[in-house]
């Protein structure tokens, strides 16, 4: 059909994920366990840990986080647009989902030889994609929103390839200027002369459906963590304190995803359904699992440095991470209750206290006992979770207005 019409996703079509998405998101395993591992070497490093100076080179792994992280979520808005089952939709998923992998193998080196690759998977992308709609959707209304992307994504782009050309501090900052360019063109709607800016968003014509896959990719990272603890054990002597590291661990990756599911995770849908602002509520909701993630992945790079090495000194920057990764998700989970009930349960807020207060006495126990502590908290957190829901029927969402 004329103008891709026939490429549209229907009203009353299944608003679950396809195969071709959840295909789609293997790719993201690699790319989560690319920048743990790469993470973890760094903070590894015999004589880097407890001087700090692995924190610039972590900061610059993680900013790499950010346009592989974005491509993920454009992939899903367009799988939310357009019907996968379309075979122009699932070629534009197939190509992204190589330049993923491109990029994610590029990644431990971007910030020396591998930035052209880097760059020029992710711009080919971005562009690639926005070119590849403007011309199957010829003479539909949606068009527009797509030459609005163009236009952005290949100004971000002479940024990013600017960086590339570029070395040290200043690649640094061109990478980060154009990611906050790729990243605040969206939040105001790629405005453009003569067109505006989008002022319909995905999150309000497919909602249900984002609500879905944002959990798909938390799923993601919490699998990632699992491959991160397996792997870890196959690579010691399975004594007794890397196994009960290896369990520990484990423990809290459940806890992870018990705090996680319950409630707000199971009925993020049914919010947005509820919502007076979908939009704003569908927004927030996202960044707070960008946040969630992040914390899961630094809970994995944890995982990776005690199980090898469940005794002797715990080094200051592997506290960073190991108290900070679950922190951090707790402080996202914390604000992603509020999205969904508009309060906050005080047990969240409590175990964040814990952890920082608790930091830093952890520089006078070994790695296991650091992991015990947070497994604890975290425990901690699940039981009055737990606590507060027996004997009362299940929690309707009421999203602030």
């Amino acid at each position: 059909m004329a103008g891709g019409t026939d490429l549209i996703r229907r009203g009353g079509s299944p608003q679950q994920a396809t195969f071709l998405e959840l295909f789609f998101d293997l790719a993201f395993v690699f790319v989560i366990e690319r920048v743990a591992l790469r993470i973890t070497d760094l903070l590894a490093r015999p004589g880097i840990a407890e001087g700090w100076i692995a924190f610039p080179a972590v900061g610059r792994t993680l900013l790499l986080l950010l346009p592989l992280t974005w491509v993920w979520t454009l992939t899903a808005w367009t799988t939310a647009r357009f019907d996968p089952r379309r075979l122009p939709v699932q070629a534009v998923v197939i190509v992204t989902m190589f330049g993923i992998l491109i990029m994610s193998a590029a990644l431990p080196s971007a910030f020396d030889g591998g930035g052209p690759a880097f760059v020029a998977a992710y711009v080919g992308i971005q562009v690639g994609r926005s070119v590849a709609f403007v011309v199957i959707l010829r003479g539909h209304d949606q068009r527009p929103t797509f030459v609005r992307e163009l236009v952005w994504f290949t100004l971000a782009g002479v940024l990013w390839v600017a960086g590339a050309l570029t070395h040290d501090g200043t690649r640094v900052w061109l990478w980060f200027s154009a990611a906050a360019l790729d990243y605040l063109a969206a939040r105001f709607g790629w405005p453009v002369p003569g067109l505006g800016r989008l002022r319909v968003t995905v999150w309000a014509a497919a909602g249900t459906h984002l609500a879905d896959r944002y959990r798909q990719f938390l799923l993601i990272a919490l699998g990632e963590s699992v491959l991160a603890l397996a792997v870890s054990y196959t690579t010691g002597l399975y004594d007794v304190e890397s196994t009960a590291a290896f369990v520990i661990c484990f423990v809290t990756t459940v806890l992870l995803w018990r705090i996680y599911f319950y409630r707000a995770g199971q009925i993020l849908t049914d919010a947005i359904a509820a919502s007076r602002n979908p939009t704003h509520l569908g927004r927030v909701a996202a960044f707070t699992h960008g946040v969630m993630v992040l914390g899961i992945i630094m809970t994995a790079v944890g995982y990776e440095l005690v199980i090898p090495h469940p005794l002797g000194h715990t080094e200051d920057a592997w506290i960073v991470v190991m108290f900070g990764g679950p922190a951090l998700f707790t402080a996202g989970r914390a604000h992603f209750e509020y999205v969904v009930f508009a309060r906050v349960s005080r047990p969240r807020l409590i175990g964040i206290l814990v952890l920082a207060l608790a930091a830093p006495l952890m520089t006078l126990l070994p790695p296991l006992a650091v992991a015990l502590t947070v497994a604890l908290v975290l425990a901690g957190i699940a039981a009055a979770d737990a606590a507060r829901a027996r004997g009362r029927p299940l929690e309707a969402p009421s999203p602030p207005r």
